[in-house]
């Protein structure tokens, strides 16, 4: 921000105290500050002892604020907690409290502090995008920047909802979903013209003036226009079935069964709202569940529960208040947001938004009528998504205390890593962990390695297994990848598997990690595994146990993370070419060598007066790529 200045934060009196001095702490630093703080809006830091941030919070007068926090009594269990934690503060000034929300918003969301309510899932939402690069619009999902030219229609709530609309969009409106490179290249219509989900204008089946017809009205009916498009659709075919025309009326009445299609899976659409988004909270079990739904043009395009860390103190407006500025840090606002609950900021975040967007944005907690029915629905979706959460949650726990149990563990563990690996014959070899806790898989912490190891022989697993656990515990030492230390490690294979991770972790000093290894049983029976553990005989669990089909579910989950990584490898070795080793081969004059020698094995087999034919290959150059290929005879 162009008019945000920092202020001097280091806390004066710990500089000045001696080396063998206690350093001062909470209200001692805080005290210590007050004098040198302005009286205008601004952002400001709690720092730990560590240099972690604690809390990120803003005030219309800082000095007021912080004074606040002087007090020795007088606050919540958190906030007593936050104080007596803090070393030091940071400051930044604002030119107003708008600024200071959306800056405390951004950083929140960037530092994570323990003490604040911290949006967990922050994905972009994928957008319907009708692409108008070329002269027939193409139909596509779209996630992130809006850098190609074309009419964008969401957000929608999952990728799911966005490909469904579109495979219905398809049938109503016949528009192509294909690249360009393969529209151009087609020379007759494609399978979806031929099941009536394209007009084909790729080989002149329809005009372009006519297929900039069927492209407008889909963007009517995304744009809300919905009853007109299905009014003149149905018109059409009223007056085709007259014409007895009835090969047309029956497709203008598949087209209508196709948006009637749309519309069922939507659920509520409500008439008094066109664009808007709809917050509701619900608090149980010490947890929070914040549903949104998303409308645009009048059609609800689905909603998703959020599940924000939070104290358990903290009510569901407070959760609610954090939680909506947090949302919007990096999002578009529509014209209209309803709340379930009233918050501080609502118009704060109003004027914020309005700001942003350079248009009039509506913050609001409808009381009667149509508003408050919607929201009273996200209300009620919320409290079962939260219920449903709660139940898995304590069948989590359960699963997690028969772990302990079976694997002789003091508590239940808070984080399992499960690790596997994958190649072909020894090529594009891939190690992958995947992690699991309380709150089930945790997808943001699963990490790949591509085995790098030039010493290692092809398809030594022992040795990979080795290399990737190796790898990952130095960054553990180092206190890297945020320094969680897992509770229990599960590897897929055998005793030989097991030794490996043992040795690995042992070079490193560390001896009280809990290594198990997964035997698959006889013929690969799922049910008739066999676990191995240092200093126990190998032991199966009965075919029924809960916790098998735990553990079961987390390596077939690491060995589908691993064979995708393995894939995708192999799919990039696919198109690299012996070429591309040839010093001042680039990309034009390896497409003039296979341009001329038709493949690569012809290139190699081509002598130095051929290759120097090629335009672009010099004589000095054809000599090094016939080197290059002939170097093993020399």
């Amino acid at each position: 921000m162009e008019q945000a200045r920092d202020i001097a934060t280091r806390d004066t009196a710990q500089r000045a105290a001696p080396a063998e001095a206690v350093p001062p702490q909470g209200t001692q630093v805080i005290r210590a500050l007050l004098g040198n703080l302005p009286s205008g809006p601004g952002v400001y830091r709690m720092i730990g002892s560590g240099g972690e941030v604690l809390y990120v919070g803003k005030a219309r007068s800082l000095k007021k604020r912080v004074q606040s926090y002087s007090r020795a009594a007088g606050h919540t269990n958190r906030i007593q907690r936050m104080i007596h934690e803090t070393r030091e503060m940071e400051f930044v000034t604002t030119a107003s409290e708008t600024e200071a929300l959306l800056l405390e918003a951004n950083l929140i969301k960037r530092l994570k502090p323990r003490f604040n309510v911290i949006l967990r899932d922050d994905k972009s939402f994928p957008h319907i995008l009708i692409n108008r690069e070329h002269a027939a619009a193409r139909i596509m999902k779209h996630r992130g920047a809006r850098s190609t030219r074309g009419d964008y229609f969401g957000p929608f709530a999952s990728a799911g909802a966005v490909n469904r609309t579109i495979n219905a969009l398809q049938r109503a409106f016949l528009i192509r979903s294909c690249s360009d490179p393969v529209y151009e290249s087609r020379t007759r219509p494609c399978l979806l013209y031929q099941i009536k989900r394209c007009a084909a204008p790729c080989t002149g089946e329809i005009g372009l003036e006519d297929y900039g017809r069927l492209v407008g009205e889909a963007g009517d009916f995304l744009s809300g226009q919905s009853d007109a498009v299905k009014d003149e659709l149905y018109r059409q075919m009223r007056a085709a079935s007259d014409a007895l025309d009835f090969e047309r009326a029956a497709r203008l009445r598949d087209r209508l069964a196709a948006l009637s299609q749309i519309q069922a899976h939507q659920g509520i659409n409500p008439r008094t709202i066109t664009d808007a988004d709809v917050f509701a909270a619900h608090q149980a079990g010490g947890q929070t569940c914040v549903q949104v739904f998303f409308f645009r043009g009048g059609q609800n395009w689905g909603n998703r529960a959020y599940y924000p860390r939070a104290d358990r103190s903290l009510p569901a407006e407070d959760v609610l208040d954090a939680f909506t500025a947090q949302f919007y840090d990096e999002r578009p606002a529509p014209a209209l947001i309803l709340l379930s609950h009233d918050i501080a900021s609502r118009a704060l975040l109003a004027e914020a938004l309005t700001l942003r967007e350079e248009r009039r944005v509506r913050v609001a907690v409808p009381r009667r009528g149509e508003k408050r029915e919607v929201v009273d629905h996200a209300l009620a979706n919320a409290e079962e998504a939260l219920g449903r959460r709660l139940a898995e949650s304590a069948s989590q726990t359960r699963l997690l205390a028969g772990v302990a149990e079976i694997f002789g563990l003091d508590q239940p563990p808070a984080r399992i890593e499960v690790y596997d690996n994958s190649h072909l014959k020894g090529t594009n070899a891939v190690g992958a962990m995947i992690v699991a806790g309380p709150d089930g898989l945790d997808k943001a912490h699963y990490r790949k390695f591509n085995i790098r190891s030039e010493e290692l022989a092809p398809g030594d697993d022992y040795a990979m297994m080795r290399e990737v656990l190796t790898r990952r515990c130095k960054r553990l030492v180092r206190q890297e990848d945020g320094g969680v230390w897992p509770d229990l490690i599960i590897v897929d294979g055998g005793p030989g598997q097991l030794a490996a991770a043992r040795g690995a972790l042992g070079e490193l000093g560390i001896e009280d990690l809990p290594v198990v290894a997964i035997a698959k049983g006889p013929d690969r029976d799922a049910g008739r595994e066999r676990f191995h553990m240092a200093g126990r005989a190998p032991f199966r669990l009965e075919p029924r146990d809960p916790v098998l089909y735990y553990i079961q579910r987390l390596r077939d989950e690491a060995h589908r993370f691993v064979i995708a990584s393995h894939r995708g490898r192999r799919s990039k070795a696919i198109g690299a070419s012996p070429l591309d080793e040839i010093a001042n081969v680039g990309a034009a004059r390896k497409a003039a060598l296979l341009k001329h020698f038709g493949t690569t094995r012809a290139v190699s087999r081509a002598g130095e007066a051929d290759l120097a034919q090629v335009r672009g290959i010099s004589a000095q150059l054809a000599k090094t790529i016939y080197d290059h290929f002939h170097e093993q005879g020399d």
